[in-house]
């Protein structure tokens, strides 16, 4: 991940290393030297060019480059000093911190919560979300939870048959109303279904036609009313980059997000679209899905996320929901 901003910064950074100490430094006193403020602000505008090429929002590139300089300004240095791992390490922290700023513990909210818990998914088509849904399924009943799907998305006959596959490969039942139907009507019954036969969690799928459309919108809206769910995430394809901030900004606005899970992260070569949720959304990253199997969904680490970005040895997926 962020090939095009390693790229860009290691020309940089190797026109850095032909300098000599005094070139990038300056005398602070006779203890010292300290990286020049120049020569910072050349390599710093150089790193927020290669942000904005990785997708990360503008704020969030501004934010990331003035972090780095207050990591790196009047930093005492001397012949060993090696400025690209130094930008490297102030970067890494950095970006943690935007990516550890919200925290999400699924089983928590489902232990306080008299079932069904009822989680409704938003966000347009193509982004993966009947997919993350059905990842979600399985990630549950592994954890010995009984769910009960709801094909929302009426809008696509292909959505309901979708589902409807999945709901076959997992062992779940799923409520699906004809192509065209009221999906307030779908969610009602997935809820009502799931009370009376005594399930643990109702998974709402919903259309995505366009999140411009503001007759979508209104049909969250509706969803939302009738079903009350526990949770709203947003699924937001990774590879979308700053649409899918635009995205997540929209649905939020509509009908209120709690949380969002990333999909094709394992294609992302860019990164920026994880960065600039966390940090422009301000919900946390609850999920991510990396592959096309059931496995390949993860709760959401931000060590592993930044290992992803620098390109270092990732940790193990953590199993709890």
């Amino acid at each position: 991940m962020f090939k095009g901003l390693r790229e860009r910064f290691s020309s940089v950074s190797e026109e850095a290393k032909t300098k000599s100490i005094e070139d990038i430094s300056e005398v602070v006193d006779e203890s010292g030297r300290r990286l020049k403020e120049s020569m910072l602000d050349d390599l710093l505008e150089e790193l927020q060019l290669g942000l904005l090429q990785a997708d990360v929002a503008l704020p969030v590139a501004e934010e990331l480059t003035k972090s780095v300089k207050a990591s790196l300004l009047g930093k005492r240095i001397d012949k060993s000093f090696d400025i690209d791992e130094a930008v490297r390490l102030a970067l890494r922290a950095a970006v943690k911190e935007v990516l550890e700023q919200k925290s999400f513990g699924m089983m928590d909210l489902i232990k306080k919560k008299t079932p069904p818990f009822v989680i409704m998914f938003v966000g347009i088509n193509g982004g993966g979300k009947t997919t993350a849904i059905a990842k979600m399924a399985h990630r549950m009943q592994k954890h010995g939870l009984s769910v009960v799907l709801a094909a929302g998305d009426t809008f696509r006959a292909g959505a309901i048959e979708q589902l409807t596959l999945h709901s076959e490969k997992l062992g779940c039942k799923v409520i699906k109303h004809q192509e065209g139907s009221d999906p307030a009507a779908v969610a009602y019954d997935a809820i009502e279904h799931a009370k009376a036969r005594k399930k643990d969690i109702v998974l709402i799928d919903t259309a995505g036609r366009m999140q411009t459309n503001t007759n979508l919108m209104d049909e969250m809206k509706k969803i939302r009313r009738v079903a009350k769910p526990d949770l709203v995430f947003f699924v937001g394809d990774a590879l979308a980059g700053s649409d899918a901030v635009e995205q997540a900004k929209r649905f939020d606005g509509a009908v209120g997000i709690d949380g969002v899970i990333l999909t094709k992260v394992d294609a992302d070569a860019k990164g920026g679209a994880a960065l600039s949720i966390a940090k422009t959304i301000g919900k946390p990253i609850a999920y991510v899905s990396v592959g096309q199997e059931y496995e390949e969904f993860r709760r959401f680490d931000p060590e592993w996320m930044v290992a992803r970005i620098f390109n270092e040895p990732q940790a193990k997926s953590t199993e709890s929901l």
